[in-house]
């Protein structure tokens, strides 16, 4: 039995790995370390209870470094919610911890390790669903920059990530030799599939409408500041009257200055800017005592035509869990909208004309893979307004455009991204970025619409495949074993 601070730092450093294999970092080769590392470890766990406290240990570290931006926004109003920041990233780490902690418990307890290849995959996509999910941070995602990314188009992330697991726990659960073999030759056989699907990526068409893609660069002490807004407002202003006129202009997240209610010369300043281009905007609205983050289309004449209402909000950030309960602690949104916002119907296409259909996401919506299909038919392309002002400048926007990119893999669709501030982008069906506006600057982009491909497996048939393959992994795991020597 090793001592206790030797196996508390073995646990921090895993956690530490799987964190260094994120953006900003994206070091991927430790995605494999920290898998391996986590499962000698728990290996040498003598009881269920050391082993939930391993898993648990492991996921702390990694949930702490990786999501470390989760204090950006408590820090916005330092006055007021400053003293919040450190109690919201230790709670959310090691609340998120308890979903690694489970799985290993069981393991243990079940007396058979190799159960963990099943459960922690199950664990992740427990944690991706329940109470209405946070899947920030799949391991899935440190493969962007490899050919294996686009292998998520036929098993969606949950189904890499799992996938990565057994690759890893090879060496360590079978003969470490011959384990390590079928590993690197799995991960070549998989990065050859994955380059097979780059390489067979649909031409650009020549015909493809212009799409303009905005970013002001507002930070967010300064947005709403009636010495600022203007300025962010006369930016916007300025990209959207740039020659040559576009197909289409994109205004991020909550651009318009005012509440939409109250914006008619608003809007006629942004119409006669766009001078007969449609305009998506980004923008805030009541309707009585009910507040909505939303996505409107002013049209060619200037008119709204079409609002998409936001419908996965950001627990609070944009609304109470347990409001009557919370409230009485003292605890309340980080926005500035009184009683918090109101979901929307869920997944909505907004009709484009010859443009098309779009999928409209708004910020946090993006993260969630089971959520980028409409019941109505499939979307030309996924379109992703956010405000990332409020995720820092360090890990939290680079790690949002990450899962934008996977969401464009997943779904064989490009996705364009409007930002308030970093990451503006335009992304093809195979998540690669074509042009970006960087974090911290202002200005637009115009990107011709890149092409769709056929949807994809895990367009059609979603995450139930990984999930069935995971069940028959557990069962399997489950059956008497006994390895061979040599």
């Amino acid at each position: 039995m090793r001592a206790p601070r030797t196996h508390f730092a073995l646990c921090v450093l895993a956690g530490l790995c799987f964190a260094a294999a994120q953006a900003p970092l994206g070091i991927w080769p430790l995605v494999l370390v920290g898998y391996a590392l986590s499962i000698w470890l728990l290996k040498t766990c003598e009881t269920p209870k050391r082993a939930a406290w391993t898993g648990w240990t492991i996921g702390a570290a990694y949930f702490a470094a990786s999501l470390i931006w989760i204090v950006e926004p408590f820090l916005v109003d330092f006055a007021a919610t400053g003293w919040m920041a450190p109690f919201a990233l230790i709670g959310m780490a090691g609340g998120l911890a308890l979903f690694w902690a489970l799985p290993f418990w069981l393991a243990m307890r079940l007396g058979k390790i190799a159960t963990i290849l099943a459960l922690w995959p199950l664990g992740d996509y427990a944690r991706s669903t329940l109470f209405t999910g946070f899947p920030w941070g799949l391991h899935a995602y440190a493969w962007i920059d490899t050919p294996l990314a686009q292998i998520a188009a036929w098993i969606g992330p949950h189904g890499l990530g799992a996938l990565t697991l057994v690759l890893a726990a090879m060496p360590i659960l079978w003969v470490q030799r011959k384990g390590a073999i079928v590993a690197v030759l799995a991960l070549i056989t998989l990065a050859t599939l994955g380059q097979v699907r780059l390489n067979n990526a649909p031409a650009p068409d020549p015909e493809a409408p212009i799409i303009r893609l905005t970013q002001p660069n507002a930070p967010q002490h300064q947005k709403w500041d009636p010495d600022y807004a203007p300025v962010f407002f006369r930016r916007q202003i300025t990209a959207t009257q740039a020659m040559p006129k576009p197909d289409l202009i994109v205004w991020p997240e909550t651009s318009l200055p005012n509440w939409l209610n109250d914006a008619e010369r608003t809007l006629e300043v942004i119409a006669d800017a766009a001078d007969g281009t449609p305009v998506l905007i980004g923008a805030q609205r009541y309707e009585g005592m009910r507040l909505y983050n939303s996505l409107v289309l002013l049209d060619s004449n200037g008119q709204i035509t079409q609002t998409y209402d936001k419908y996965h909000l950001v627990p609070f950030g944009e609304y109470i869990p347990f409001e009557t309960m919370l409230r009485k602690l003292g605890l309340d949104t980080l926005t500035d909208a009184v009683g918090g916002f109101t979901p929307g119907q869920g997944p909505k296409l907004i009709d484009l004309g010859a443009l098309g259909k779009v999928l409209a996401l708004i910020c946090y919506e993006a993260v969630f893979p089971h959520q980028m299909t409409s019941p109505d038919e499939r979307a030309r392309f996924l379109l992703h307004v956010t405000n990332d002002a409020w995720f820092g400048t360090f890990s939290g926007p680079y790690q949002h455009l990450v899962q934008a990119q996977f969401r464009a893999i997943e779904q064989g669709l490009p996705l364009l991204r409007s930002a308030n501030t970093g990451i503006t982008a335009s992304i093809d069906s195979h998540g690669r970025v074509l042009d970006r506006i960087p974090l911290g600057q202002a200005g637009h982009i115009d990107k011709a619409l890149p092409a769709r491909t056929d949807p994809t497996f895990y367009a059609r048939f979603g995450d139930g495949i990984a999930l069935l393959a995971l069940l028959f992994i557990f069962c399997a795991t489950l059956l008497p074993y006994r390895p061979t020597t040599g």
